[in-house]
């Protein structure tokens, strides 16, 4: 007989333990996969490295003609920068295969994995795993280590603890946009450029300060699609600035609920778009 409840063979953590195996499995092939080359791994690591600093070198080239940017200075917009690239960082890295979903609706590729005895949106989040994406999240290490280093806060243990939260919560929410986007490419197929404006697209917005942005658009990303939660709202609480929103202080410590909902609200659309999915018909 089988074992009734949420932890039986058919409850939903039964689920989740199926899902995050699987994803294991697929991960560790295409992690023992890179590593067999790994010389084309260091570079391909390196240039992930590389190209990403880009980014925080357009930055400086800012700071050599100017001394704030915003009303934030150097070091305080390479702490928001830090932030978002880490959290970015190990999202990309752990679930940014999503991308590429809309390929495989488009050639009914998927539905080899359809028939797969493990949940589909832990197999499309594993496909071809990329562990040269750990370049970013060690620059993003790098550019928020500097900041702290150099900037003058007067740190207690409640933001101490803030600045690991910002980046588990940042990460939860930029997966949730990633599983989001992949929901949609069910509909669109064509759609990756898309979902990537609101992933790396969203990345980039969230390097530069809330101030040099319309009070329009700083709502859109604080109430619509929250993305300000992954660094602007709690950030500024660590960096004592006040938010152009006016929002309460306790708001700041609401990331990690906010990622929660996120991804409750991405796994309803994901559940969705593969009950729409109708395949190829080839």
């Amino acid at each position: 007989m089988a074992e009734p409840g949420a932890y039986g063979p058919y409850g939903p953590y039964s689920r989740l333990r199926e899902g995050l195996r699987a994803y294991l499995m697929i991960a560790a092939m295409w992690i023992r996969s890179t590593m067999a080359y790994r010389a084309s791994f260091a570079m391909t690591t390196f240039g992930n490295f590389a190209a990403t600093s880009f980014d925080f070198i357009a930055i400086l080239l800012m700071f050599s003609q100017v001394d704030e940017l915003g009303g934030y200075t150097m070091p305080q917009i390479a702490f928001l920068y830090g932030v978002v690239g880490v959290a970015f960082g190990l999202a990309d890295l752990m679930i940014g295969s999503m991308d590429r979903l809309g390929t495989r609706v488009r050639d009914g590729t998927l539905d080899t994995l359809l028939v797969r005895p493990a949940p589909v949106l832990a197999q499309v989040a594993a496909d071809k795993f990329a562990l040269r994406r750990l370049g970013r999240i060690t620059q993003g290490v790098l550019v928020l280590g500097y900041a702290v280093a150099v900037l003058d806060i007067a740190w207690t243990p409640l933001k101490v603890l803030m600045v690991p939260m910002m980046l588990l919560s940042g990460g939860l929410i930029f997966g949730a946009v990633f599983v989001a986007g992949g929901a949609f490419q069910f509909v669109a197929q064509d759609a990756a450029e898309v979902q990537n404006s609101f992933t790396y697209g969203g990345a980039t917005f969230l390097q530069y300060p809330p101030t040099v942005f319309a009070k329009e658009l700083v709502r859109g990303v604080t109430f619509i699609l929250p993305l300000a939660f992954v660094n602007w709202v709690p950030a500024l609480y660590v960096l004592g600035l006040p938010y152009p929103l006016d929002l309460p202080t306790w708001v700041a410590f609401t990331p990690p609920l906010v990622g929660a909902g996120c991804c409750a609200l991405a796994g309803l659309a994901w559940r969705a778009g593969l009950r729409s999915y109708r395949s190829t018909g080839s």
